[in-house]
């Protein structure tokens, strides 16, 4: 008999190729890359609960703010409903709720032409990540 056939049929960790040893590599990237996606998933979904639950508190706020602005403008136009006539008293103070309102949109306007819709630093470090994978020693 020859002496390959008394040769073990696994072959050992010594004896693994270049090639096989960058597969192994790559492999264990990759798991390492679908751990960390899964590992985001599971943090965005729990803050996103936490910040939901918060948003709904400020929803919440919102209302007991907006019935409160109601009955205090309810109070003002019976106030000058006493020195005044009741319509001119409402339209007071609907002109200014009306002014109000105005520059509240125009202040939300000029901040809203400042908001950026795509994450540019995340792009970029996206960008340099792909550009390390395709050349990680360059």
């Amino acid at each position: 008999m020859s002496s390959l056939s008394s040769r073990p049929a696994a072959v050992s960790s010594d004896d693994r190729t270049v090639g096989e040893l960058l597969s192994v590599v790559t492999s264990d990237v990759q798991t390492l890359f679908r751990q960390e996606v899964e590992l985001a998933k599971a943090e965005v979904t729990q803050e996103a609960t936490k910040a939901g639950k918060a948003a709904g508190m400020y929803g919440g706020a919102g209302f007991a703010g907006y019935m409160v602005l109601l009955f205090l403008s309810l109070a003002a136009v019976l106030g000058l409903a006493n020195v005044i006539d009741g319509g001119w008293a409402a339209l007071i103070v609907a002109a200014v709720w009306g002014v109000i309102g105005a520059v509240l949109y125009q202040r939300g306007r000029t901040r809203m032409r400042t908001v950026a819709p795509k994450p540019e630093r995340t792009v970029e470090t996206m960008k340099e990540n792909a550009q390390w994978a395709r050349h990680p020693t360059g």
